[in-house]
């Protein structure tokens, strides 16, 4: 029996299988790297150690340390949680060879699964449906076709190929992106089917020779090729469901599978399945198999690797409807761009357990973070997985919708308003979707907060501000805010927006009633600017550092606030607004060249296009800066000639640096 679980992952998952090992006794074991040493995993984990650094390559992808952490720790197990060396045959066999159970399939499934051209080879000859696959681009015969990493998945290394033209540079990209993120960059070419739905089945596997299909997964709403909506069962006829079943049980009887898989397919709008993969380890979404089906798919997995049978022998029978969504630190409006920072406040109402089964309608949050986590720039960007389980599809979609537009999410951007106007979207609740949906769907990343009500957050903020200073004035702390001589003059705030600046006046009367307010944008104080906008009469009925509830139109609006330093958030009735209070008198700075590209997030330049002196087109691509496992284009904003290149390929940058100027009116050298 396994008494002792070293979890060689971090984050969520690791929490995650920590939380079923509470359950049946297992003591728990973390590896951490230095950035991760205060993560919520470390500190629910009954033993630690340190993995010295920070990047995977120095810590969670080292086979060596971590072994050694199970030696000194006393492990007896390890789990490779998914992602990092899941699927690494090499470390399965470590494992095993060092005398320790491996909670995962066989060494031989992982390495026959793991070499996508030779598992594709392998499959077909199974009867599984395949895609015209190619090794050599040279061999492509028709387009659209999908440029996709050998030896990875969650999209790193994929590329949407149309024409012959832009092939090289994609096999190009794809290969640096996998190398990067999995060590190999071995990359394939397959036939894009257009309008196709993503759809897997779990399957698992035990060491008496079942392998049994637990359900399908709808996982076709993604962005960059990695999934962020995904739901149990999914929505099919039961002639193609069962195909599915047929399919990827055959593939995992192919390879004596064990434990806990994937087989992922596309389903082409005419109803045939094609094979796209086989996820050799537990998936990300396996919480709505687990809320459809009743399963713990760690407990399955832990039983099976200590020889037990399962305890299912045929598919079971799909309860309600669950779905995922994946909370992540990035800004879906700059190109799913990450983001970086303190998450000082991480709250969602109506969650009934953390990690674990529901009792009855309900959400359930799987994080790897809590208030106060610092969200760094070496690994994946998801903060969090929130599953609805409900009665219905409906009924699960409103509910989680519901949950993440009231959640109070401060101190890093997140793709939270996405999410909720995809789960809204008429498209959705019809299952309308594919791989294509957000392509075609712009009016999805639409922030939740209309643009006519963020006048009314920034006044909020102003009147929560104003209230927190007579808080705490050490006199005459009885006078209405805003108390003057000259009553007339208003109270003049500033605040950024993104890259807008708004100005918010505000005047009390002497008995501290709001009697007229206005808001300019693109100001920085002295008189209101010709766009200043008067509002409709807003009568002040609460004000404390904490909440504001503002009477519009005889309608009560509550806004909550929380301010930290200069930050100032305000979740309302309508959507979230982060603000920055700006200094009245700010200090001098350094003048930026115009035309001058800045990092966004810490990285690294892993490319420069371009040299200092070339003629550039507004959208030419620049460099390529990589950060958070991903690479992030760098694009000339106008016109010109680039006149600066400071950083040059495989130099480290940190946020706000200078990547590139690009100079409109410098003439090109002849």
């Amino acid at each position: 029996m396994i008494n002792s679980l070293l979890v060689a992952n971090r984050g969520e998952i690791a929490r995650r299988i920590f939380a079923t090992c509470r359950t049946l006794g297992i003591t728990t074991i973390a590896v951490h790297s230095d950035a991760d040493a205060d993560a919520p995993f470390v500190a629910e984990a009954d033993l630690a150690v340190r993995l010295p650094g920070n990047t995977p390559a120095e810590t969670y992808l080292r086979i060596d340390l971590i072994l050694d952490a199970a030696r000194r720790a006393g492990a007896d197990a390890v789990h490779p949680g998914y992602g990092f060396l899941a699927e690494n045959a090499e470390f399965a066999t470590a494992v095993t060879d060092a005398g320790l159970t491996w909670v995962g399939p066989p060494a031989k499934a992982i390495a026959a699964m793991g070499d996508k051209m030779a598992a594709k080879a392998l499959l077909a000859e199974a009867g599984v449906p395949m895609l015209p696959t190619w090794t050599d681009a040279d061999q492509v015969t028709g387009f659209p076709v999908l440029v996709k990493a050998s030896a990875g998945g969650g999209g790193r290394g994929m590329r949407v190929v149309r024409d012959a033209e832009g092939l090289a540079e994609a096999v190009a990209g794809a290969r640096r992106e996998a190398a990067s993120a999995f060590g190999d960059g071995t990359v394939f070419i397959e036939r894009y089917v257009e309008r196709g739905r993503h759809v897997e089945v779990q399957i698992f596997g035990d060491t008496h020779g079942t392998v049994v299909a637990l359900g399908v997964r709808e996982c076709s709403i993604q962005r960059r090729h990695q999934k962020i909506v995904e739901e149990a069962p999914g929505v099919l006829p039961d002639e193609v469901r069962q195909r599915l079943h047929e399919a990827a049980v055959a593939a995992g009887r192919t390879v004596d599978y064990v434990g806990a898989g994937t087989v992922e397919f596309l389903l082409a709008p005419d109803g045939d399945i094609h094979f796209l993969e086989m996820n050799t380890r537990l998936q990300v979404e396996h919480p709505v198999t687990e809320l459809t089906t009743g399963l713990d798919l760690v407990r399955l997995q832990l039983l099976v690797a200590e020889g037990e049978p399962l305890p299912v022998a045929a598919t079971p029978p799909a309860v309600g409807h669950a779905i995922e969504v994946r909370l992540c630190a990035e800004d879906p409006a700059q190109g799913y761009r990450p983001a970086t920072g303190s998450l000082h406040r991480f709250a969602l109402p109506g969650v009934a357990v953390e990690f674990g089964p529901l009792a009855g309608p309900g959400l359930r949050l799987d994080s790897g973070v809590v208030d106060g986590s610092v969200v760094g720039v070496h690994y994946d960007s998801m903060l969090a997985k929130v599953i609805a389980w409900a009665p219905t599809r409906a009924e699960a979609a409103r509910a989680l919708a519901g949950a993440l537009a009231r959640g109070e999410l401060h101190g890093v951007a997140t793709n939270r308003d996405l999410l909720v106007r995809i789960l809204r979207s008429p498209e959705f609740a019809a299952v309308d979707i594919d791989t294509g949906f957000l392509d075609r769907h712009p009016e999805v990343f639409a922030p939740l907060l209309p643009a006519d009500q963020v006048p009314l957050a920034a006044l909020a903020a102003a009147l929560a501000g104003a209230a927190e200073r007579r808080a705490a004035a050490p006199v005459l702390a009885g006078l209405p805010s805003g108390w003057r001589n000259v009553p007339a003059f208003p109270q003049v705030v500033c605040y950024a927006l993104g890259d807008d600046e708004i100005e918010v006046r505000y005047r009390f009367d002497r008995v501290g009633a709001l009697v007229e307010w206005s808001v300019a944008a693109g100001t920085t104080g002295g008189e209101p600017g010709d766009d200043a906008v008067e509002r409709p009469a807003v009568t002040l009925v609460e004000a404390t550092p904490e909440r504001v509830v503002l009477d519009v139109a005889g309608v009560g609006r509550a806004y909550r606030v929380r301010r930290v330093g200069s930050e100032v958030f305000v979740d309302g009735p309508d959507g979230a607004a982060s603000l920055t209070e700006l200094p009245r008198f700010p200090l001098p700075t350094a003048e930026l060249a115009a035309g001058s590209l800045l990092a966004p997030l810490p990285g690294t330049v892993t490319r420069v296009h371009v040299e200092v002196g070339r003629r550039v087109a507004a959208g030419d691509l620049l460099l390529t800066l990589e950060a958070m496992k991903l690479e992030h284009p760098v694009l000339a904003p106008t016109d010109g000639v680039v006149a600066e290149l400071p950083v040059p390929a495989g130099g480290q940058v940190d946020t706000g640096a200078v990547l590139a100027v690009v100079d409109p009116d410098l003439e090109a050298p002849r």
